[in-house]
């Protein structure tokens, strides 16, 4: 996701980066067969629903004219621009509110001052916003250090935060999804030595863990969040035909409809693209465009369209069974254009998403 590490020799895990034994890295790939997209011909991107307004939609805040007007309530953003936000996994609490967690540095540093970032937890009423940052979530542990953040409730009701890139793949739980957050430890890898960066994690179905690097390749735990984690075999992305191989990373997976799904972004090229799997481990195959800030599809309710230029970071939000909404982290210039002190900055948005008609037409 950042051009320091994209050059990298490393691999990475679903919140994250690794490093494979070369034979791993390189041992060929079986192309899985091309699958069409959904049954009425529709993509991932098709089924994005207009954004319901939390507000008056405002030409008064920060953003490229091509953002706005614009949701400020949508969504965890600051409206003084004092931060930028990155990242973005929502959970419900009990009560019914919703937690999303995030990371956040000085916007005064411009893009490229992610690698300071904090982890923070912001709460809403509301899937769509406006979310309000409660602050660091673990202030007394390397000042809060956390980027690649992403969240997930445990199979024993804890809730966990796992952080990567600029830490290596640190898990911290709690009980309560308010905190206290307590560090349990680091994810392992039955392999060589791994460095964690950019990847998703999630519980299957079977209770097993997954994660999804960066670099394609599926790892699987028996034996809780930390592993250790067997690595499955060499990475998918060249065994799914017409999948580009240009810079993808981002991966987000998860199970819905019967079927495992990842949407992974390629940052060169500027758009996603959805692959559905019926086991999570093998025969990948590609549906199609999943998103691209050239289509218009981050649209309000009364037909406003916001033209993000980066969207990244993309997370689902999952209610019976089915995605319901999709977070992203978008930018309004590129990254190099974004310095710091100006009118321009990231946020993370929330845009409702029709999982179910997705399944059903799979």
């Amino acid at each position: 996701m950042y051009s320091r590490f994209r050059h990298a020799v490393c691999l990475s895990l679903a919140c994250g980066l690794m490093s494979a034994p070369a034979s791993l890295a390189q041992a060929p790939a079986v192309p899985a067969p091309a699958a069409p997209a959904a049954a009425s011909g529709k993509t991932f991107i098709d089924y994005f629903q207009p954004m319901p307004a939390q507000g008056p939609l405002s030409r008064e805040v920060w953003g490229a004219p091509a953002v706005l007007p614009r949701d400020p309530r949508n969504g965890l953003e600051a409206t003084t621009n004092r931060y930028c936000y990155w990242d973005g996994q929502i959970l419900r609490a009990p009560d019914g509110k919703y937690h999303l967690f995030a990371s956040r540095w000085d916007e005064s540093l411009g893009h490229h001052g992610w690698w300071q970032s904090l982890a923070v937890r912001a709460v809403s009423d509301s899937l769509f916003g406006p979310f309000v940052d409660q602050g660091l979530c673990w202030p007394d542990d390397q000042g809060g250090k956390g980027h690649n953040v992403t969240a997930l409730v445990l199979p024993d009701g804890r809730y966990a935060v796992v952080i990567s890139e600029t830490r290596p793949g640190t898990v911290f739980v709690s009980k309560s999804i308010e905190g206290p957050w307590e560090q349990l430890g680091e994810i392992t890898v039955d392999a060589a030595k791994w460095r964690a960066s950019n990847y998703s994690v999630m519980v299957r179905p079977d209770g097993r863990f997954q994660i999804v690097p960066r670099s394609g390749h599926i790892l699987i735990s028996e034996t809780g969040i930390l592993g250790p984690y067997r690595l499955q075999g060499p990475s998918i992305y060249p065994g799914v035909a017409g999948l580009t191989l240009e810079n993808l990373e981002d991966p987000v997976v998860w199970f819905s409809g019967g079927r495992y799904h990842i949407v992974v972004n390629s940052w060169s090229q500027r758009r996603a693209f959805h692959l559905t799997s019926q086991d999570g481990i093998s025969g990948w195959t590609l549906r199609g465009l999943a998103y691209d800030p050239r289509v218009d599809f981050v649209r309000h309710t009364d037909g406003t369209v916001n033209r993000w230029d980066k969207l990244e970071r993309p997370g689902v939000v999952l209610e019976d069974g089915h995605v319901v909404a999709v977070t992203l982290s978008v930018l309004d210039v590129p990254k190099d254009d974004e310095k710091g002190g100006d009118r321009h900055g990231s946020k993370v948005i929330v845009i409702p998403f029709d999982g179910a008609a997705l399944d059903r037409d799979l």
